[in-house]
């Protein structure tokens, strides 16, 4: 079985993944990133080559202009001068166009990368949208990939710029003197050595810190979205409890990596200040010797200072590299988990609409490592049959809904519209003929209209004015203060809860669908609100195949097929009238409605 999100986050603190595999993924993922690095490498080499010029300018106008054996030569410092200010004005224009190269890649890059990532996100199965914790579901699709680009763009520009340099100065020094040159080497050595180890503590560090991101802002968004409860309930001290400590464990794991940054730092800082010193005294007793000249020694300096500048650079990159890499891990995690909810796509089934017949042939669902939710499921479903699915909380009859939608698909066994098994039918025909309208009819941060022609966009406003008339909803549509434009805010939340089913109701009106598949809300809504749900969903269900999950007996009077679920199975099928004179669960859950139902 595959790795969960979960599962592969846990992986990705870890040094499975080393740095160059999450590379090779990530380049496999976005190739963009890598389209023309040898141009943009070769940009970089010129940059560095311009910084080198200044050096070698600097000794050439000592030992050659001011100190030659005809005397000082100025028109010769003058060329010199010249030779450092083309240097300057190659070092920019390259390090602009190597800066402009690394950001459109990076930024086409990215862009692949969130459009697969975000994609994905819908087909994960529908066990790890559950229980993958919202905030940090997120944050893999969005933090991560935002922590990816700065380092592409910052780091990923310095890291050419830094081993190019330093690959140029190392050349440069061993030609004016391998003694001087092995000097800094020796004194860069430690921290050459001890680059490995510090890598990997910082890979799990910054693995951790990613990590922590994630929670903290599930930690954060989800009292926002459930701002009223946390008032209602008041409970506001132990959410921020919750929030303080989110936030803190992520402050502990981000202060350890900062740590682990400040000692190769460190290191780097120690090995440049002994690098300049052996130069200088070693380069003192050289020239006393006559190896070397005072020029040789002073380009020297310059060429440790671009020698270790970059290493010390390096450190701060090698931070951002272990951040992003472990960002990118993440994101890749979510890219790698299979979708088990497959479309079939071109080579999938498209069906002609119609009436639609529905059967469930020998149907067994269960979630990955748990016992059977459904057992041995056999029901046929008739063209313009309405049917009622009833039974206890946890029997099972949500599961059977999803399943009929193919949000997941059976353990074994098929589910077929038409004679057609569902997983072998495009999605692009099974959407178009099936649609379920799920108890909270959420709807998103825009206007009425724009929420219902949400699966049809091309739907024109004389259209929708039609669909709300169908459904017998038009003066309740008059009495909005916008009509069509009216805004609905996060979430639905500036319409009551029934006004929500009632828009919910008119976006799958509008979907115009042969199999009608109803979560029927539990919401209170006022009386008149629930006379224009029952009236609008009589008129939805006229001339279609219709399947209810009844929570409401009511419901299951009305239907010409009751289904009753328990533990998993059916245990009991027929019409309301059957099912009442037998006695059995049915009649039992319809008593208790009853009593309920006179008792308020």
């Amino acid at each position: 079985m595959s790795a969960t999100p979960h599962e592969a986050s846990r992986v990705d603190a870890g040094d499975a993944a080393g740095g160059f595999a999450t590379l090779r993924q990530g380049l496999r993922v976005s190739p963009e990133l890598s389209e023309g690095w040898w141009i943009t490498g070769l940009l970089a080499l010129l940059m560095t080559a311009g910084r080198i010029v200044i050096p070698i300018a600097v000794q050439k106008s000592i030992d050659n202009g001011l100190s030659g054996p005809g005397g000082p030569d100025l028109s010769y410092v003058a060329w010199m001068c010249l030779a450092c200010a083309a240097g300057i004005l190659l070092t920019g224009y390259a390090s602009y166009l190597t800066t402009v190269r690394l950001a459109r890649n990076s930024e086409r890059g990215l862009a692949t990368l969130r459009l697969k990532a975000f994609r994905h996100v819908h087909d994960l199965p529908v066990l790890t949208q559950n229980t993958e914790r919202r905030g940090a579901l997120v944050s893999r699709v969005t933090s991560d990939v935002d922590t990816v680009s700065q380092f592409l763009q910052f780091g990923g520009f310095m890291f050419l710029v830094s081993i190019g340099q330093m690959l140029l100065a190392t050349v440069v020094m061993f030609v004016y003197s391998w003694q001087l040159a092995l000097v800094v080497l020796i004194c860069f050595a430690p921290l050459f050595f001890s680059l490995n180890y510090l890598q990997k503590l910082m890979s799990r560090a910054y693995g951790v810190v990613r990590a922590k991101v994630g929670e903290m802002l599930s930690a954060v968004a989800e009292p926002v979205v459930g701002a009223q409860v946390v008032r209602s309930y008041a409970i506001e001290n132990r959410t921020q409890q919750r929030i303080d400590n989110s936030i803190e464990a992520y402050r502990k794991t981000a202060t350890k990596a900062q740590t682990l940054t400040g000692v190769t730092f460190s290191i780097g800082g120690i090995a440049a200040g002994l690098a300049n010193a052996g130069v200088l005294a070693a380069g003192v007793l050289l020239g006393v010797d006559g190896q070397v000249t005072m020029g040789e020694v002073l380009a020297f300096m310059f060429l440790v200072a671009l020698f270790s500048d970059p290493v010390q650079l390096a450190t701060q990159v090698l931070t951002d590299a272990q951040s992003a890499l472990a960002g990118w891990r993440r994101v890749l995690g979510v890219i790698a988990t299979p979708a088990d909810v497959v479309d079939p796509g071109e080579s999938g089934v498209h069906q002609a609409r119609g009436p639609v017949t529905v059967e469930f042939a020998a149907v067994d669902f269960g979630y990955p490592e748990g016992d059977l939710v459904l057992r041995d499921v056999n029901v046929r479903i008739a063209p313009h049959q309405r049917v009622a699915v009833v039974g206890e909380t946890g029997s099972g009859k949500t599961t059977f809904a999803k399943l009929l939608t193919r949000l997941m698909d059976p353990s074994s066994g098929e589910v077929l519209l038409d004679g057609v098994d569902a997983r072998q039918i495009a999605f692009a025909s099974l959407r178009e003929r099936v649609v379920m309208v799920p108890q909270d009819g959420y709807l998103f941060d825009a206007s009425l209209a724009e929420n219902v022609r949400f699966g049809r966009p091309e739907v024109t406003d004389a259209q929708l004015l039609a669909a709300f008339a169908d459904l017998g909803l038009g003066d309740w549509l008059e009495s909005l203060p916008d009509g069509l434009d009216s805004p609905v805010g996060q979430r639905g939340e500036s319409l009551s809860a029934g006004e929500r089913q009632l828009v919910a109701l008119v976006r799958a009106n509008i979907a115009d669908p042969d199999l009608l598949v109803l979560d029927e809300a539990t919401s209170a809504v006022d009386p008149g609100t629930e006379m224009r749900i029952n009236a609008a969903l009589e008129r939805l269900m006229t001339g279609r195949t219709s399947v209810t999950i009844a929570h409401r007996m009511s419901t299951a009077e009305a239907a010409d097929l009751i289904l009753v679920f328990a533990d998993g199975r059916i245990v009991e099928r027929g019409s309301h009238a059957e099912l009442v004179a037998a006695g059995g669960v049915y009649a039992g859950l319809h008593t208790s409605w009853i009593s309920q139902r006179d008792a308020g």
